[in-house]
This record gives C-alpha cells, structure tokens and sequence, in this order.
C-alpha cells in the first residue's frame, strides 16, 4: 500500500506529513517506556524482519498480490510506540533507498502504514486478550484478529485522505469499495503472517512479546477437592535468559535475511492491492516518477546486476542490514536518553536517601550524648 507522489495533492500531503511528524515525536517519548532490557535489542530486528518480509508479495485475487504492512507484528512484539517507529524506519528505508513510496506521500504512507495500523490493531488485541482466557493460544489468536482488522482500517484511511485530497475525480464509493474488498484478503495473509510469527517467539521466549506480559495464567492444583493457585516458578537464571535472547536475535536476523535475500525472488510479480485499484479506476493518473528513481537499488535490484536472481537478492540482503543498523540505532538512542532522564531521579532519590540516613545517625548520636 505504498502510496507514490502524485496520489494526493500538496496541501493534503503537508496535513498527513504533520501528523506523522507529530504521532513520531509522541511514539518516540513513549518508546521510551517500551524500550527496556527485553525490547531495545529486538526492536531494530523487528524493523528489518518487517522490511524481509514486505518484500514477500503474496497473490490473493486474480491479478492482484499483496504484502505485510506489518504494524500489528511490531506492536504486539516490542509495544505501539515502538511498533510505529519500526514500521517508520521501514518506510523511509524504503522510499529513500529503493524508490518505494513517493516521498511527498511519506507522510501519508506513515500515517497509513504506521499510525493507523498500529493504534487499530494493537486497541483490538489489548481488548480480545481481557476477555479471551489468559492463554498463549489466545494472545496468537488476538493477534490473527487484530492484524486481519488493520489492513482494511488502513484502506478506509487511505480512501479518506483521497477523498480529501486526491488528484484525480473518481467516485470515492467505488475506490472504498475496491480497496477495502481486495484489502480483507491481504489482511488474511497480513493475519497469517502476523500470528505465526508471534507464536514462534511466544513458544521461545513469551516474556520478549510485549503484548503477552501479564497474561500468564496461573497453574491450578487440585488440594480436597479444590483447584488452588499453584505457587510461582522461579524466575529463570539470567545467564540462561541470555543465551536464549541471543538465540532469538540471531534466528530472526537469519530469517530476515534468507526471506529478503533469496525467497523473495519468488514473490508475485503481480500488482498490490492499491496499484490494481489505482490502474483499475484512475487513481494514478496524475502519478509522478519517483524522485530517487535512478538510485543504485531502486525497484528492489542491484543497478549494473544484470542477473535477477542475484539483484534482487543483494538489495533484499542489503535492505535488511541497513534497516537493522538504522533501527537499532534510533531505539539505541531512545533507551540511552531514557536511563538518561531517569539518572538525576535515582540520583536524588539516592542522595536524600543519604541525607535521611546522616541526619538519623546524628539525632541517635545527640540522644545517646543526652
């Protein structure tokens, strides 16, 4: 659903560039929450899975493919202010590297891809795990739900903000209809991907899946007749924690890089919902060429690689390293600015705390002289 320059208008594009400016800036104080021991590693690798995995166009109706958008997965894993600066990064990577997104329409493709998906699918899943049973089973089912509901949240805003500021007179009902009919089938494929990937870390480590903390369900044990609450496992070792995050890291990066690297030269070469429905009802007539159309890696190929296969795969290999690096770097930063702001607190607390213990040890030694 990346939307090209040329789609929306100048004035509608300075709107949408503001609000995801604006819900950046907000996402970035609130990743600062998000953002602890388990989150901040994962973070940059959830921002390049994502990228592997957009690469992987899907065919879902006769002529029309789709891929992940992928703002449930990132926050369902790392939490919604982090998922919308993972989906974020994603989506610069993409329009300045590869031609991918107009970049006037950047703001639209954020508040689309990013915002929209995210706040939609993370308040859905938030809402079916409160009432579903406090079981694994349940937070990957929530999560199918929720990522089926983003993609064709993401239409309608989409359709709204052509309503508001398309470049071309169509009829809006005929657009909505198209891009949210072809957009619940991506969504299924969106769900799919969405909830398989949560399972897995969820059967690794469920404590690195953000939307699942607090959601163990406590063992019964039947004592008289009675179910009673099983007493609390020990927490594991922390050296084992380790291994095992490790592990998680490494397996997502070399996934990452064989999905961008070599399966994705097996993607449908159809176009994706929004590119049919524009080729369908003369959205992209006023489409205009990409500003970085001649980069060395735009359309997803190595410039000067004449082999497909192997162009295709250095600029996935690539994407996913620049995209893991750019990432971890901006949540690096986040978490770094985080212990920052919450050092002078622990400092003062610290230093009343010795304050309190001086002045305590002076009254003992006054009443003690009396």
């Amino acid at each position: 659903m990346h939307v090209p320059d040329g789609f929306i208008d100048a004035p509608t594009s300075a709107a949408t560039g503001v609000i995801a400016a604006g819900a950046v800036a907000v996402s970035l104080r609130g990743a600062r929450r998000e953002l602890d021991e388990r989150t901040a590693p994962l973070a940059g690798l959830v921002a390049a899975f994502i990228f592997a995995v957009q690469m992987l166009n899907f065919p879902v109706a006769a002529g029309t493919s789709g891929h992940l958008l992928g703002g449930a997965l990132a926050a369902i894993l790392v939490g919604p202010y982090t998922g919308v600066l993972c989906v974020s990064v994603v989506l610069l990577m993409q329009g300045i590297l590869f031609a991918d997104g107009g970049l006037t329409a950047l703001g639209v493709n954020i508040t689309n891809m990013a915002i929209v998906t995210t706040v939609v699918a993370y308040a859905l899943f938030r809402g079916l795990v409160k009432v579903l049973p406090r079981t694994r089973r349940s937070v990957t089912a929530a999560a199918f739900v929720a990522a089926l509901v983003s993609v064709p949240a993401a239409a309608l805003a989409f359709t709204l903000m052509y309503a508001i500021g398309g470049t071309t007179d169509v009829s809006i009902g005929k657009v909505a209809t198209a891009m949210v009919g072809v957009h619940v089938l991506i969504g299924i494929g969106e769900a799919v991907i969405t909830a398989l990937t949560v399972g897995a870390v969820i059967a690794v480590r469920p404590d690195l899946v953000y939307g699942a903390r607090g959601l163990t369900q406590k063992l019964k044990l039947r004592v008289n007749g009675e179910l009673v609450d099983a007493p609390d496992a020990a927490p594991e070792p922390v050296p084992a924690a380790r291994t095992s995050h490790r592990k998680v890291w490494a397996a997502g990066l070399v996934t990452s890089l064989l999905l961008a690297g070599f399966v994705s030269f097996y993607a449908s070469a159809n176009p994706d919902g929004l590119e049919k429905v524009a080729t369908d009802h003369g959205i992209d007539k006023k489409a205009e060429e990409h500003a970085v159309a001649d980069s060395p890696l735009a359309d997803y190929g190595v410039k000067d690689v004449d082999d497909a296969r192997l162009s295709g795969g250095l600029a996935g290999v690539i994407g996913v390293g620049v995209t893991v690096v750019a990432g971890t770097g901006v949540f690096w930063a986040v978490r770094r600015r985080r212990t920052d702001d919450t050092s002078p607190s622990e400092t003062s607390s610290t230093t009343n705390t010795t304050s309190t213990t001086s002045t305590t040890s002076t009254t003992s030694t006054t009443s003690t002289s009396v």
